[in-house]
């Protein structure tokens, strides 16, 4: 006993201060570039809206609340509590944060206990001991076992820590995943939705074109009885009725496509699933836009790429550090006899103890290798990471152009839809009168419905793109937001 414990001694004080050496040589992560995209100052594109000013605490919240539409709210809690989408999305968060436990619990302490029972029986021709073959004998005998095993890797370099740093970071990366697909599925609600309002008031608008077309049937019909008609007119007439009723049936099945999609968004069976008819009596409403400093904050999508760059880059410092030694002390206790009587004798007590140090020293380059592949895919993040910047900013720029230029535009077809309907209000009364004829007449009845389509179309246009520019900017203000362990929402005011 005294020579094992000198032994441990001389040991010791030989590879203490190599590790001390070692470990104060450990690589770092490098550190993190910053040769992002350059951020303006200021949005290229100005419209009918105010500068915000948000505060880091201020995140995002119910931003569909700015149209204030009871449906569009239920819907969008719905979506939010039955969507198999964001179910997945919370799922793959767990599983995240499972695998990061996983890591990190094998460089703890390891404790296992066990328990071995066996029997056996010894040859008697065994040949153990050639000398005294003549007096070998066979003989049976038992083992009972039971262990107590322990190990632990020591964290002289710093693994530990990057395991924490990477698996933070993927979590925290997850977390922003699950904060775009919730962001993703609000957005793609609210632009299916006012699609399908749009689809009622067109509805609307081709049940006024068929009362029309009907009514210039009949005066067709009418007219032509009295001979002041050919047949030609009527049939003209006709097929003008014909085409408009076809239109409107192929909007009636737009329209139930679209309540079909919000179906499945809001985690329903479509058969099941019913949306009444309604208006389309939202109004863009005045957005707020904040700077584009506050862009990166708001974005999810930007902050789990920034999430992931991080964790690639403390990777590398973990890559490194395979070229260091790794140091496993272990330990044993137990019972162990040849019956369950004397098992509990102190002469059947067992232990052991003891260290071990791997050092690679000839891998083929196997490490260095790892490394290089580590930083390529640091540096394959941080393209990525530039591109989600820059897209950011280029849909929030086309957003509020669009936004502009839609804003012009409704006001010009808002003329538009004006004069069409002064211009088929007098064509009317004199084709009664018979100074137009029928088909002069039907043209300024076309005019002014094509006006209020193309009316309605701007108006939908701009609600799908204030839906899109909140988006861009990672939702809106009213509340922050934050996404607890399983996955889910949690919204604290």
């Amino acid at each position: 006993m005294f020579v094992c414990r000198e032994t441990y001694a001389i040991v010791l004080r030989a590879i203490v201060p190599l590790l001390l050496v070692l470990s104060a040589c450990a690589p770092k992560a490098p550190a993190i570039k910053s040769t992002a995209p350059e951020i303006p100052a200021q949005f290229r594109h100005a419209g009918p809206w105010k500068v915000a000013m948000p505060n880091d605490e201020v995140v995002r919240g119910p931003w569909w609340e700015v149209f204030g539409d009871a449906t569009l709210n239920r819907l969008e809690q719905q979506a939010a509590a039955n969507s198999p989408r964001l179910e997945a999305a919370a799922a793959r968060l767990r599983q995240v944060i499972a695998t990061g436990d996983i890591a990190i619990a094998g460089s703890q302490p390891q404790l296992e206990a066990g328990v071995d029972l066996g029997r056996y029986e010894a040859s008697g021709n065994r040949p153990d001991q050639p000398s005294k073959r003549a007096g070998n004998v066979a003989y049976a005998g038992g083992r009972i076992r039971i262990p107590l095993q322990a190990s632990y890797e020591l964290d002289l370099f710093g693994r530990l820590g990057l395991y924490r740093e990477i698996n933070s970071e993927r979590i925290a990366a997850m977390r922003a995943s699950y904060r775009s697909v919730l962001l993703s599925l609000q957005a793609e609600l609210a632009q299916r939705y006012f699609t399908l309002r749009a689809a009622d008031a067109e509805r609307r608008i081709f049940r006024q074109a068929l009362e029309l077309r009907r009514k210039s049937r009949n005066i067709v019909q009418a007219r032509r009885e009295n001979g002041l008609a050919s047949k030609l007119d009527f049939m003209r007439v006709e097929a003008e009725l014909a085409a408009t009723e076809a239109e409107a049936t192929a909007q009636e099945r737009r329209r139930t496509e679209l309540e079909h999609q919000i179906a499945v968004l809001v985690g329903e069976l479509p058969e099941r699933f019913r949306l009444d008819a309604g208006e389309l009596n939202i109004e863009p409403p005045v957005l707020p836009v904040g700077l584009p400093a506050q862009l990166l904050e708001r974005r999810p999508d930007i902050a789990e790429a920034q999430r992931q760059l991080a964790a690639r880059n403390a990777e590398i410092g973990l890559a490194r550090l395979a070229m260091f030694p790794a140091i496993r002390l272990t330990a044993a206790v137990g019972l162990e006899s040849f019956d369950l009587a004397s098992l509990l004798q102190r002469d059947s007590l067992i232990w052991s103890i003891g260290a071990a140090l791997l050092q690679p020293l000839l891998d083929g380059g196997r490490t260095k290798a790892g490394v290089r592949r580590t930083q390529a895919q640091y540096e394959e993040g941080f393209a990525q990471y530039k591109e989600r910047l820059l897209v950011a900013f280029q849909e929030v720029e086309s957003a509020l152009a669009a936004l502009t230029s839609l804003s012009e535009q409704r006001a010009q077809q808002q003329h538009a839809a004006r004069y069409a309907a002064d211009a088929e209000e007098l064509a009317h009364a004199r084709y009664q009168s018979g100074v137009l004829g029928l088909f002069d007449f039907i043209e300024t009845q076309r005019s002014r419905l094509q006006a209020e389509r193309q009316l309605l179309a701007v108006k939908h246009l701009q609600l799908l793109s204030c839906v899109g520019l909140i988006r861009a900017l990672g939702g809106g203000w009213e509340t922050s937001v934050s996404i607890n362990s399983s996955g889910r929402e949690a919204t604290a005011r």
